[in-house]
């Protein structure tokens, strides 16, 4: 695995520190694991922003419900998943 170096502050590398000998981990795995989550986060905020904006548009909103409502009623059509598509 290829690694590179980036410089953090003295206060960041104490905290990373110390969050890795409480989970007994490299710190090169718990700074991963808080940029994974992160990234994460970031997805859902963005995701939230553009529900919200999606929302403000009432046209966009309503035909957004409609195609929603038109999947969910794909659940009624009581596949067992045995069943070929073609």
């Amino acid at each position: 695995m290829q690694t590179s170096t980036i410089r953090i502050s003295v206060a960041s590398h104490q905290l990373l520190k110390e969050v890795a000998q409480i989970e007994n981990s490299p710190m090169q795995l718990i700074l991963e694991k808080a940029i994974e989550r992160y990234r994460r986060e970031l997805i859902l905020h963005k995701t939230n922003q553009a529900y919200a904006a999606l929302r403000e548009d009432k046209d966009a909103w309503n035909e957004e419900v409609w195609e929603r409502d038109s999947w969910d009623q794909t659940i009624e059509d009581d596949l067992s998943g045995d069943e070929q598509l073609c």
